[in-house]
């Protein structure tokens, strides 16, 4: 189907997604959904920007590194390596909103904890809200520490309106899709040669600084 002249972008339009911006002090967030689990190794691009690349040797269904797909990072980048980056969706309590959490491995694993006791925190009638707090311990970026703060993550049903924000929502794999080989080495190549791949405006730059350490 032809577009009209005036309805044209000129070029390929990018879908972006809400992600959750972690505070300092108290957190409150409802997850919704699946979690995604990745590693990705993040690689600077041409035009300084972090560029998240996920390792195709980590299979996601099965959560372990069988390398049943070819992983070109190491080829290109034979310094960096990769580091754990589960996501999943939420609700951010302070707007209604549905957006990525880009997990903290030392927080998932209180979640995960928690639902020892408290049951799945993303069941819609008989989850709960997850409460936390980040706190900073230090001056550089990966200073900070994350507490599940566990008499405060309170049963409750969804309300009427989170339900409906959860079913118009992406799920978490949609928003991240996996790269075939081909396109992984396609955008390293760019990340080399390139004028500069964009950077995921759901980038979390304490996962990126958390590298440096």
């Amino acid at each position: 189907m032809a577009l009209a002249f005036t309805a044209t972008k000129g070029k390929a339009v990018k879908k972006s997604f809400d992600a959750f911006e972690y505070k300092d002090g108290e957190n409150t967030v409802r997850i919704v959904g699946g979690v995604l689990p990745r590693y990705v190794y993040w690689l600077k691009g041409t035009n300084g920007k972090d560029i998240p690349v996920e390792c195709l040797a980590f299979d996601r269904e099965a959560e372990k590194f069988n390398n049943k797909e070819i992983d070109h990072v190491p080829e290109y980048f034979s310094d960096k390596k990769c580091s754990w980056s589960y996501s999943v969706n939420c609700i951010d309590l302070k707007d209604g909103k549905v957006k990525i959490l880009n997990l903290k491995k030392k927080l998932f694993e209180q979640i995960v904890s928690a639902a020892d006791d408290l049951g799945d925190p993303t069941d819609p009638d008989t989850g709960w809200d997850v409460v936390f707090k980040r706190i900073k311990t230090g001056p550089l970026p990966f200073n900070v520490e994350y507490t599940l703060s566990v008499l405060r993550c309170k049963k409750r049903a969804l309300t009427e309106a989170e339900k409906e924000a959860v079913a118009a929502s992406e799920s978490i794999d949609v928003k991240y899709p996996r790269q075939t080989p081909e396109e992984v080495k396609a955008t390293l190549e760019r990340i080399l040669n390139g004028p500069g791949e964009s950077a995921d405006p759901t980038t979390d730059p304490e996962a990126v600084s958390d590298l440096a350490h």
